[in-house]
């Protein structure tokens, strides 16, 4: 009865400790996270503590009943990765946010054979060495680049089979959001005044003339006027790509769930840029062999496909042909099936030094015909970062005097039973 009474009490404090530590977390102080971290951690030491003297008194069976809903409940309810190893390095329990950063984690295997950081195995042997928490980062390049600060700590086993030595705990905060939000607003800063001041030196100086010897100019004014609002334009088109730029970045880390028919979405935006392909005298073709499910949000690949269908038809020449089409193909190896978007024109091609840079924000091949298009040198840098964000590949083929050819592939959505319907009703 007392044994029980303990184990309760022992329960009891790990609880209260991972409320007051997701409660420290969600004010969002400067030190919150690690001191919900260091709660936790204190949280987890009682438990785990907890059920070490289990497995001493209780059968095997009531030890791995202890372990699975007490540890794994506290390990659950904390956001942030979180993983325990012990002496060696050896993985004892992880978190399902640990399994989802690095899926080749497993119990009881060395924590080196899925986090591949030199940093973070070495500040692991210098906690057991020194006993003192520390800090260091951890950063991932694949998929997507991603930023984690990486807290340290000994974890005290006073009832573990290991003698008293202290297991480690680790908690990972990501700082993906946080570097990427500074990293656009340097980067916004630099862009938009280089871009800007073009337009805007414009518009000063056409203002300054309608305001001295164009003051009673009718015809001049009208068209200076014209002139400005054409300038005004482009700043606004600007300021909007480089907005849409900067939110499709921020997110870039987290990959859409939903299925979308990529089919449905091309078909849909080659109808809404048929007038402007009338205007240029450009006959625009659309094929699908069907409906083509994939991972991915909605808005953002109708923006995939309205800037690669605008640009050939803009760039591909007058009179010219620009053909769309949407296929599903399976790789071999590993009969994986993506689903491959292809946008072609018979404009006059790209030089091949020009190809690897095009993605770049503000890269143009042409300066001058760009603006005179209305370009913003946004686009494809647009594209590429939500093919990133959709886990795609995107490859430009394009040879002067051959026209060229953009294919974005994403991966098939995997049809699961209850799903189809939603899917064909996106």
């Amino acid at each position: 009865m007392a044994r029980g009474a303990r184990r309760s009490a022992w329960t009891a404090a790990a609880c209260a400790s991972v409320v007051l530590a997701l409660c420290a977390w969600a004010r969002g102080t400067l030190d919150a996270p690690w001191i919900a971290a260091s709660v936790a951690a204190l949280a987890l030491g009682g438990v785990v503590g907890g059920l070490f003297r289990t497995r001493i008194r209780a059968a095997p069976e009531a030890s791995a009943h202890a372990r699975h809903s007490v540890a794994e409940a506290l390990l659950a309810n904390i956001p942030d990765p979180v993983i325990l190893v012990d002496r060696r390095a050896v993985v004892i329990e992880v978190n399902p946010a640990a399994r989802a950063l690095l899926p080749a984690l497993k119990l009881r295997h060395p924590l080196s054979f899925a986090l591949r950081a030199p940093d973070v195995l070495d500040g692991i042997e210098e906690v057991l060495r020194t006993g003192a928490p520390l800090k260091t980062l951890y950063a991932t390049r694949v998929p997507t680049e991603r930023a984690f600060e990486v807290q340290i700590g000994a974890l005290p086993m006073p009832d573990g089979p290991a003698g008293g030595q202290p297991n480690v705990v680790l908690f990972l905060r990501d700082l993906t959001s946080a570097r990427r939000l500074e990293a656009m607003r340097v980067d916004f800063v630099a862009n938009a005044s280089h871009e800007l001041r073009t337009p805007l030196a414009s518009l000063l100086g056409f203002i300054e003339t309608l305001q001295g010897p164009a003051r009673n100019d009718a015809p001049a004014r009208e068209r200076f006027l014209a002139i400005m609002k054409t300038q005004a334009h482009r700043m606004t088109r600007l300021i909007d790509d480089l907005l849409s730029l900067s939110r499709i970045e921020l997110r870039e880390h987290v990959p859409p769930t939903k299925p979308v028919d990529l089919a449905r979405i091309a078909r849909e935006m080659v109808e809404t840029q048929s007038p402007l392909a009338r205007e240029r005298g450009v006959e625009v073709t659309f094929e699908a062999d069907g409906v083509h499910p994939m991972p991915g949000e909605r808005d953002e690949l109708l923006r995939v496909v309205e800037n690669l269908v605008e640009n050939a038809v803009k760039y591909g020449g007058r009179g010219g042909r620009v053909a769309v089409s949407v296929a599903r193909l399976v790789e071999l190896p590993p009969r994986r099936a993506r689903i491959v978007l292809a946008v072609r024109d018979e404009g006059p091609g790209i030089a091949p030094e020009h190809i690897p840079r095009l993605t770049e924000r503000f890269y143009r091949v042409d300066v001058a015909s760009s603006r005179d298009q209305g370009g913003t040198g946004l686009g494809l840098a647009i594209v590429k970062h939500i093919v990133n964000r959709h886990r795609g590949r995107l490859v430009i083929e394009s040879a002067p005097g051959a026209g060229t050819t953009v294919r974005v592939s994403f991966p098939e959505f995997v049809m699961e039973p209850g799903n189809a319907a939603e899917t064909a009703g996106r």
